[in-house]
């Protein structure tokens, strides 16, 4: 078990990735606090660990307050101990035209998505920084990379990249890794909505992507457990994108610009 004996926070950990990202910590031995602004989530899944013999509480957490967030920290170190793993995953992406995006509606999904990382990461580095260790992965997005809509999200997962490049820097010789992961189009609940009014949506974007396939949440968590565990020990400041290769280039793009070309040179 890679994370025997260890602490673990998962945000936004009571659905989608979240709850995926806290059964497998825990499953490898990590003490996991699921924390979701949805209380009652938060405790369906921390009950599932606790069912499958793991060890874990639920904490109902709002990471856009710092006294919250605090809390949190202090009740995993109450529980468990120090936290010596954070996974800033929670996230709000408001699907409305840019010119319909009210201020209101644009500083929540920003301060969910970015202040949210920046206020938990501060909350678990004073720990991190005594004990000379720790790691801190967040959660990004393909949309931070490139264009894919959902202006205010995107702004705030951009934000994302350049903090886990800051922390890691800042924060290297004390021992603590900073690292983001890249996903694209994961089949979560957060897509349920969409995919009620677009029962297709999942067969047309999977088209987009060169491995033919929209991701599942076990696709970003397997790359969450190594980049959290001693096996990725040297790789700091990284940003893996776990996207079915869709940002590497898009195929049906190039065949279009080729069958157009009289030289076939895109």
């Amino acid at each position: 078990m890679r994370f025997q004996g260890r602490v673990a926070v998962i945000t936004g950990g009571g659905s989608g990735l979240g709850r995926v990202l806290a059964r497998r910590f825990a499953a490898e031995g990590a003490s996991v606090i699921v924390a979701d602004v949805v209380g009652h989530s938060a405790t369906a899944v921390a009950d599932e660990i606790s069912e499958a013999g793991g060890r874990s509480l639920a904490h109902t957490t709002d990471v856009t307050d710092s006294s919250g967030v605090e809390a949190m920290v202090e009740t995993a170190r109450e529980a468990f101990g120090p936290v010596q793993i954070l996974v800033n995953n929670a996230a709000r992406a408001t699907d409305a035209d840019f010119l319909d995006l009210s201020e209101e509606t644009w500083e929540e999904d920003v301060a969910i998505t970015l202040k949210g990382p920046f206020l938990c990461s501060q909350a678990v580095l004073a720990d991190m920084t005594e004990n000379r260790s720790g790691v801190i992965l967040n959660i990004a997005s393909v949309n931070a990379l490139t264009y894919f809509g959902n202006e205010a999200y995107s702004a705030a997962k951009a934000g994302i990249l350049s903090l886990t490049r800051s922390l890691a820097v800042r924060y290297g010789p004390f021992g603590v890794r900073v690292n983001a992961i890249a996903p694209g189009t994961l089949r979560t609940p957060a897509w349920e909505q969409r995919r009620q009014k677009d029962p297709e949506v999942f067969e047309r974007v999977s088209k987009w992507y060169p491995l033919g396939r929209i991701g599942e949440p076990e696709d970003v968590a397997g790359a969450a457990l190594f980049l959290a565990s001693d096996e990725a020990a040297w790789i700091s400041g990284a940003v893996l994108p776990v996207d079915g290769g869709l940002t590497a280039g898009n195929l049906q793009m190039a065949q279009e610009i080729v069958i157009g070309s009289e030289d076939h040179t895109p």
